[in-house]
């Protein structure tokens, strides 16, 4: 019988929460569980506290995970559930990315008050971001534009783009899909032409690796297919040592046991891309990663992201 309560870790935020109640419904099933059996911890992240500063300047992605990682080594939490695409390429000692929840779309959708599309927007319309990589792709595919800081949940951006503030604003599809919103989408950015951020639309569980118990639980509700595209995504990030400094985009497809991978890396002003791709077996699909990280760094060089 289940004395303690299984502990899930999450920011506070209503899409992360939204994220944390998904993964206790796959463990009830998996488990034969009730929801009394869980306990939902909310966790406060520096990241959360921070709002008026671009995460770039403040310390990058480990800003939504050390406070609930700290958690985790203090046994407060028996696990954590994250937005993949927020989690940093290096880890943790003594922790792990130990399953995955079924990958939702991962386009990036655009939100147009003066027009339906980033294509029809009018010369010196603003486009309000807090993404690194889509400020960049913005300029790069609308150097008339201007792109300005947006920070803040997801209705905290809604409401400065009805306020005015921005002509139009980015945000992941899958987020929006998740909290019910997407009809405030006036349009898709094809993942071919605007390539979504490494692991985005993911959501990953992060626990101890010496927690056997735990380990055997998640691994029940682990998305074979969303594992394998993540970690080849991770692999191809961690060679550029990818955090929220460097505007960097990677998508992996997998199709009857192959693997293809989009990556691309892009100056923050948008005024040079380097893309390349990789195909070959799933199973090689960390290696089909680091290799073209390998290639995009050695174009890059040194100096790319500097300004």
């Amino acid at each position: 019988m289940q004395s303690e309560p299984i502990r899930i870790g999450t920011r506070g935020s209503p899409l992360a929460l939204i994220q944390a109640r998904e993964t206790r419904s796959r463990l009830m099933k998996a488990l034969g569980l009730d929801e009394d059996a869980f306990e939902i911890v909310v966790i406060t992240t520096t990241g959360d506290r921070i709002r008026d500063r671009p995460l770039s300047e403040i310390g990058g992605k480990g800003l939504f995970t050390k406070e609930i990682e700290e958690a985790l080594f203090d046994h407060r939490i028996d696990l954590a559930v994250h937005s993949a695409k927020d989690m940093p390429t290096v880890l943790p000692d003594g922790l792990g990315l130990t399953a995955f929840l079924p990958r939702e779309d991962v386009r990036d959708a655009f939100i147009g008050r003066a027009a339906k599309t980033l294509e029809d927007l009018p010369e010196g319309a603003v486009v309000g971001s807090s993404s690194l990589r889509r400020a960049a792709l913005v300029r790069s595919l609308r150097p008339d534009v201007e792109v300005i800081q947006f920070r803040g949940n997801v209705e905290t951006r809604l409401k400065k783009l009805e306020d005015g503030v921005a002509d139009a604003t980015l945000l992941a599809y899958s987020g929006l899909r998740r909290m019910g919103l997407s009809e405030v989408v006036t349009s898709l950015l094809d993942p071919n032409d605007f390539v979504p951020a490494v692991a985005q639309g993911a959501i990953c569980i992060e626990s101890r690796l010496d927690d056997d118990r735990t380990l055997e639980r998640v691994s029940l509700i682990n998305d074979a297919e969303t594992e394998t595209r993540v970690r080849a995504e991770r692999a191809f990030l961690h060679v550029l040592d990818g955090s929220c400094r460097t505007p960097i985009a990677g998508h992996a497809r997998l199709d009857a046991g192959q693997m293809h991978l989009d990556a691309l890396i892009v100056k923050p002003d948008g005024t040079l891309v380097h893309r390349t791709d990789r195909n070959g077996s799933a199973s090689d699909g960390e290696a089909l990663g680091r290799d073209a990280g390998a290639e995009l760094k050695a174009l890059a060089g040194p100096d790319f992201f500097t300004p």
